[in-house]
């Protein structure tokens, strides 16, 4: 049974210019799509006791603390269950994150990205770099232990430099955990309609994950693109999703995982409003492969025990030709309970994890 539920706000000021997700949906809309998801959950939720919930968008900061509340009133949870909200530094104020907090939320994550106001303009955000600093410390006034920031690479007239003075800012801060994202250009997005100039170069954003290392090197470096100052700050929602554990997805557009499938909600946000217990859209996945890729986005990598023994195979003679091959190249290492990636590897896993795929 599902432990963690996710849900979709999709609402937004702006939209921004990379994102694809379903968002970009007015705030008027936030009653009525409010009671709309108390529906979904009411009809398929199944009562277990959560670990994690995860309210994700869009800019789910900007429902209201009492809207916020209706949703999780649904929910049966855990003493110590993580519930995180993102949060873009323009829609919530010190008074905001308090009332957050008073209603069970003990995580945030804050859509930083920048601390290049140029930057920040760019990639159609509508916060400038000092609203972000003051969010971060309306974060920790209200409360908060545990919040995240996001940073992005990759963007455009983005240079090592700049990216180099957001990383030094966001160590002088001193988040409890940083999350990062190398730019993608997906259909969907502004960047797809109107493609940018200036990208930097795939070297160069090799230099920035690579830079990102170096200045994080305090950090626990526990996933491809996380950072956490303690094993107590690890983003245990998306762990959940890391280990191809199931979970609800709640809300429109959002997705799901139970009963070894996947499903996906309705993306239209009308028909969403209309009928939101309609029938979940279930498909078939290669779990095989997504325990390879995703437990290889670990840093502690896979355990070839509990993979051999869930789909009744032997790793190592699996993919032994794979094995040797990278092994011998540096690309993976051999670990007590059975592969991970090695810093090369990390850097070309899209050219090792393919030979994962089965013909």
């Amino acid at each position: 049974m599902p432990k963690s539920v996710y849900i979709h706000i999709p609402f937004c000021i702006k939209k921004c210019a990379y994102c694809s997700f379903l968002s970009g949906i007015s705030p008027m809309f936030k009653a009525d799509y409010t009671d709309s998801l108390v529906k979904e959950i009411k009809k398929f939720y199944e009562g277990t006791f959560l670990n994690t919930i995860y309210f994700g968008g869009g800019t789910p900061s900007l429902l209201e603390p009492l809207e916020v509340k209706k949703i999780l009133d649904c929910f049966n949870f855990n003493k110590d269950c993580e519930i995180t909200l993102e949060m873009n530094p323009k829609t919530a104020n010190l008074e905001k994150l308090k009332a957050f907090f008073d209603i069970g939320i003990n995580r945030i994550s804050l859509g930083v990205q920048s601390f290049d106001d140029n930057i920040l303009k760019i990639a159609g955000r509508i916060h400038n770099s000092n609203e972000a600093l003051k969010s971060i410390e309306d974060i920790k006034n209200a409360g908060f232990k545990n919040f995240s920031i996001d940073l992005m690479y990759g963007l455009p007239h983005q240079t090592l430099k700049i990216w180099q003075n957001t990383l030094e800012q966001a160590k002088k801060l001193a988040p409890p955990h940083i999350s990062l994202y190398g730019l993608k250009i997906e259909q969907g997005s502004d960047f797809y309609s109107n493609p940018p100039k200036n990208l930097p170069d795939n070297d160069t954003q090799a230099d920035m994950y690579e830079m990102a290392l170096e200045v994080f090197n305090d950090y626990c470096h526990y996933e491809f693109s996380n950072f956490a100052k303690a094993k107590d700050f690890f983003s245990r929602h998306n762990l959940n999703y890391w280990n191809v554990e199931p979970y609800w997805g709640f809300g429109v557009a959002a997705a799901g995982f139970t009963g070894n499938k996947r499903y996906e909600n309705e993306n239209d946000f009308e028909k969403y409003l209309k009928n939101p217990t309609s029938d979940k859209n279930f498909y078939k996945t290669n779990l095989l492969e997504e325990h390879i890729f995703l437990g290889f986005r670990k840093s502690e990598g896979i355990n070839k025990k509990e993979i051999s023994e869930k789909f009744s195979i032997d790793f190592d003679e699996k993919y032994a030709n794979q094995l040797d091959k990278f092994i011998s190249n540096g690309l993976i290492q051999k670990t007590l309970h059975g592969y991970k990636l090695t810093k090369t590897g990390v850097m070309l896993s899209n050219l090792v994890l393919c030979e994962f795929l089965d013909d």
